[in-house]
């Protein structure tokens, strides 16, 4: 069994691809220099230099919080490029030969943003609903072939993408969690290899995996 982890430097890219391996799966995890996600022609060359995948995780993601007056078109573009535009030409690569196979699984990592979106992530929020929404459409249209597509809203986890925030912010996102704590890469790692092991009946469908309230 062979999984493709994208975005695979950061925290949760690394917890997913070393409980998929813990797993007994084989696991590329390309960094930026391997898979450009927002290069269609880097997505061709990388894909087709790989034998059949059983798994795509479409982790790769950025942000870029402005409000909507100071946010610039690069601004706008870079964020829905990394985390819309990557997805879709990852998981078009794959598609066609899992289709083909009749088997095979795609998940995008999508988040809270995109069904809560906070002030100043407009560009964040945009990429991570439209996940969504085409998780949904690929879903109907890859099931007939048996191929599942998913996908998973992490929740708010102390990685390298929010280390940068204030603490006053942290504490006012974590007092919105009925448990009163956030998410770890693990957790969500663990859930991801079960979704993927465990529950082969399951597709179009998105998981919350904190404890906010949706």
């Amino acid at each position: 069994m062979k999984a493709i982890v994208t975005g695979a430097a950061g925290g949760l890219g690394q917890a997913i691809s070393k409980t998929l391996r813990g797993a007994e799966m084989e696991v590329l995890a390309p960094g930026k220099e391997q898979l450009d996600v927002t290069s269609a022609d880097c997505v061709k060359v990388f894909f087709e230099s790989i034998e059949d995948t059983d798994l795509l995780v479409c982790n790769a993601g950025m942000t870029i919080d402005k409000t909507i007056a100071r946010m610039s078109e690069q601004d706008w573009s870079r964020v829905i490029d990394v985390n819309l535009k990557g997805a879709f030409l990852c998981a078009r690569e794959v598609a066609r030969g899992m289709a083909k196979r009749r088997s095979g699984h795609i998940l995008f990592i999508s988040s809270f943003s995109a069904l809560h979106p906070p002030v100043g992530q407009a560009n964040y929020s945009a990429a991570k609903s439209a996940l969504l929404g085409m998780m949904k459409s690929m879903a109907q249209e890859l099931g007939r072939r048996n191929v599942r597509v998913n996908a998973v809203i992490p929740g708010f986890m102390e990685t390298k993408m929010t280390a940068s925030l204030d603490d006053k912010i942290k504490g006012a996102i974590r007092d919105r969690h009925v448990l009163g704590r956030y998410n770890t890469p693990e957790a969500v790692a663990g859930f991801v290899t079960y979704l993927h092991q465990h529950l082969p009946h399951t597709s179009g469908q998105v998981f919350n995996l904190d404890s906010r309230l949706i």
